[in-house]
């Protein structure tokens, strides 16, 4: 399938979309560059690294329930289609709701009024003739820092509002697209700890997540805290900013040598906006991993996420053109 063209000037390509509670990232990818390809993309951003030429568009969700969205979505794919001039063999998307065995959105609090949604059968409407799948955006930010590192086995650990994740194994996301994810957030690192947003107790993200480290971080200074203030304080080496970080980062080294117990990844990749944004933090963690490890185990390597707040769309994109290699 690689190579060609398509009807009227069309060329073939890939398809992937990011789809987040308030916006959505698509980015189009040719399955090679061209030649000579002029420099026009119409009102679409086109980037060109590694030699691959790409379209990239966002859309901010417009409100007004679930027709809305999806009509803005297909707007939005119907012009990133036009100005790229592109045939879509393949389209994969990063869904962070969760789909239940028949394809229909179960929950997703970032949108509510998706639940109930067809998802399967709605993306076959909006990408007819093109092969299609999704996965949890966690999962697909593992993908995409797996191949980038040029690491076959990894797990991925996103910290901000909440903790997501995903586990590539061999290459590939576990389980597969469309058959739920790894809830690397509801692993129970702490039983006594505090309540969980799902009811329970002691989950990650009840610990490690940013709300949860800057309440934390609040009661040690003895007032509200925001996140400029945090990295502020762990700059400046305050006491109260060190006890409302460290727990943290305690959490997330007991998930990663657990994850790495059960299923020996060579790197820990950690990523998202809040964990990127404090100093040290990520080193905090590697040595909580090297602490937590058991003699004669090799804990994995954490590192910082590569790819940054893109993990999750170039994963779309890359289980697009797996979609779309030859079988």
């Amino acid at each position: 399938m690689p190579g060609g063209s398509g009807g009227d000037g069309e060329r073939l390509g890939v398809l992937g979309v990011d789809i987040g509670g308030t916006k959505v990232a698509l980015r189009a990818e040719e399955f090679a560059a061209g030649p000579a390809e002029g420099a026009r993309a119409g009102k679409a951003r086109v980037a060109t690294g590694s030699g691959v030429r790409a379209y990239e568009r966002v859309l901010t969700w417009p409100g007004g329930g679930v027709e809305a969205d999806v009509a803005a979505l297909a707007d939005a794919v119907g012009a990133l289609r036009a100005e790229s001039r592109l045939r879509f063999a393949a389209v994969g998307v990063a869904m962070p709701g969760t789909t239940g065995p028949t394809g229909r959105v179960v929950v997703w609090p970032g949108r509510p009024s998706w639940a109930g949604l067809p998802f399967d059968e709605t993306l076959r409407g909006l990408f007819p003739g093109s092969r299609t799948a999704w996965a949890d955006d966690g999962d697909l930010a593992a993908l995409a820092e797996a191949r980038h590192v040029g690491a076959q086995d990894v797990v991925y650990l996103g910290v901000g509002t909440g903790v997501g994740g995903g586990v590539v194994l061999g290459g590939r996301p576990l389980p597969a697209p469309g058959r739920g994810s790894p809830e690397v957030g509801h692993l129970v690192v702490d039983v006594d700890g505090p309540r969980c947003d799902c009811g329970r107790h002691g989950c990650l993200q009840a610990v490690a997540s940013g709300p949860a480290t800057l309440r934390r971080a609040g009661a040690a200074r003895g007032g509200e805290v925001g996140f400029a203030e945090l990295r502020d304080g762990l700059e400046q080496d305050r006491p109260w900013a060190h006890d409302a970080v460290r727990p943290a980062g305690t959490a997330l080294a007991a998930a990663v040598v657990s994850l790495g117990e059960l299923l020996d990844p060579a790197v820990a990749v950690l990523g998202g906006g809040f964990a990127a944004g404090l100093p040290g933090f990520v080193d905090l963690v590697g040595r909580e991993v090297l602490r937590l490890a058991r003699p004669g185990r090799p804990a994995p390597a954490v590192r910082a996420a590569a790819l940054g707040g893109l993990s999750s769309l170039h994963g779309a994109v890359a289980l697009a053109r797996d979609l779309a290699a030859p079988r």
